[in-house]
């Protein structure tokens, strides 16, 4: 249940609008809802600010449009992460307001856009290929209420492209960098700004890549002191991390 939606069940109480064996039966899911295959986790919200997110892989369409349905009853926001085709399809023929980001797999119901961030959060990406993973961050920081910059396309390769979006970097209040190959990206905007700058190394590039780790060990060398960095192709961690800095 959303902060908001408890406040009101709660006001509706005190004024008699809502009897208390009605809310009980609101919050009879207290502290979540077990489907069986799934407990969901109503009150996350409460406890992290932000509402349980279903992570789509390994799921069938079935399972995730049962998750998506209870979730979508007591909070107005619901995402998806890396939904399969045919999942994202399911869920856009049972919810007609939900949008689908093909080259991320998210899928989100955003009902309520209010902005609950203080500033706005940069999400940058190193070349074409990092796009599905940037998308992720996109889509997940602006589903939990943040004004987004994306910049694409500024890798280290051509760094002219970087430094002509200076004044948008310098502007933000968290930074996301996604990037592969050699993962340099992150430290050159980590030199330039005085923001938090959340790496996210991504399975892009040639076989010594390593599908991803040779960006990560590049990352979590970094010169820059105010870089940290989540799991390769964790689009979705870095967005939610993003969120709740620009929170604070």
């Amino acid at each position: 249940m959303h902060p908001d939606q408890l406040r009101i069940l709660l006001e509706q109480v005190r004024t008699g609008v809502v009897d208390i064996d009605g809310a009980l039966e609101r919050l009879r899911h207290m502290p979540f809802e077990d489907l069986g295959f799934a407990k969901i986790d109503h009150h996350r919200a409460l406890r992290n600010g932000i509402p349980e997110v279903v992570f789509g892989p390994g799921k069938t369409p079935d399972q995730v449009s049962a998750i998506v349905q209870k979730l979508a009853a007591q909070s107005p926001n619901v995402l998806v992460t890396r939904a399969t085709p045919e999942t994202a399809t399911r869920l856009r023929q049972e919810h007609p307001d939900a949008e689908h980001f093909p080259a991320s797999g998210a899928v989100r119901l955003w009902r309520d856009r209010a902005l609950l961030g203080k500033g706005t959060v940069a999400v940058v990406c190193a070349g074409t290929s990092d796009l599905p993973v940037a998308e992720e961050a996109q889509v997940t920081a602006e589903t939990m209420g943040n004004t987004v910059d994306a910049i694409h396309d500024v890798g280290v390769a051509g760094i002219h492209r970087l430094i002509q979006n200076r004044e948008r970097l310098a502007a933000a209040r968290v930074i996301i960098v996604c990037a592969g190959m050699e993962g340099a990206l992150p430290s050159v905007v980590g030199g330039m700004v005085a923001a938090p700058v959340i790496a996210v190394p991504t399975s892009v590039g040639y076989g010594a890549s390593f599908q991803g780790l040779a960006a990560l060990l590049g990352m979590l060398n970094s010169c820059a002191s105010n870089v940290t960095v989540v799991n390769i192709d964790n689009g979705f961690g870095a967005g939610y991390a993003a969120s709740l800095i620009n929170r604070l």
